[in-house]
């Protein structure tokens, strides 16, 4: 099923700061037009973290199948019952993984961008060869050194790559999120720089105000959250 009865997906618009989808991909689109990349190269995430259930519902309903959440507990209590409705979605994590929490998310999630550590590493190896199955890896780099968030060092970034190489997680790509205060465009750029050097295509990085820019640094994929759906709405 593509489209839920009662939702006008050509209207879509919220007036508490998002835009409409469409106007999101347009501005993709120019993006990647001003800097000679094909938008077919480009993976809009739609962060639906913290988001009421009538937006999502409406954002699928436009045809878009690809979302981004930050927690595997909510994801849980959402999407199962979303993709029985829905056809052909998929689901990225974005937020900290912790180890324990970490076959559900194998589980749920189609790709992982904040594998961080060693030990989420080797836990997920074990995982997937048990499972058959492995999501996509991204390794989250922090790169502004903070050490309020997660990623892993930037000096320690290839070590872990390489770990997850030899574990048989070869990983896809790389992710950031840069300082709330800095110009992102730096980070944006260590960001590459280390992916390839490593031989690393995919560079997840760039939200809801700095998306035009990531995609200026060479990004693959990115998360863009409130300028889709409006403010949060904490539960």
């Amino acid at each position: 099923m593509t489209e839920r009865a009662g939702l006008a997906p050509a209207l879509f618009f919220l007036a508490d700061g998002g835009m409409s989808l469409s106007d999101i991909r347009d501005r993709l689109e120019a993006a990647c037009a001003r800097h000679g990349r094909d938008p077919s190269g480009v993976t809009l995430i739609a962060v639906s973290k913290v988001q009421p259930l009538d937006r999502v519902e409406a954002v699928l309903a436009e045809g878009h199948r690809i979302f981004g959440e930050n927690r595997v507990q909510e994801a849980q209590g959402k999407w199962p019952a979303l993709r029985e409705e829905f056809d052909g979605v998929e689901l990225h994590l974005i937020g900290p993984l912790q180890t324990n929490k970490a076959r559900a998310a194998m589980e749920l999630f189609d790709a992982i961008h904040t594998v961080d550590r060693p030990k989420l590493a080797q836990t997920i190896a074990r995982l997937a060869e048990e499972m058959g199955r492995c999501a996509d890896i991204f390794v989250q780099v922090n790169t502004g050194g903070e050490d309020q968030k997660a990623g892993c060092h930037i000096d320690e970034a290839d070590a872990l790559v390489a770990l997850c190489r030899n574990l048989k997680l070869p990983p896809r790509g790389l992710m950031c999120i840069p300082p709330v205060d800095d110009a992102p465009a730096p980070h944006f750029a260590a960001l590459a720089k280390i992916a390839e050097r490593n031989g690393l295509t995919g560079l997840s990085m760039g939200m809801s105000g700095d998306f035009e820019e990531a995609i200026a640094h060479g990004a693959t994929h990115v998360r863009v959250g409130s300028a889709i759906f409006g403010d949060r709405v904490p539960g």
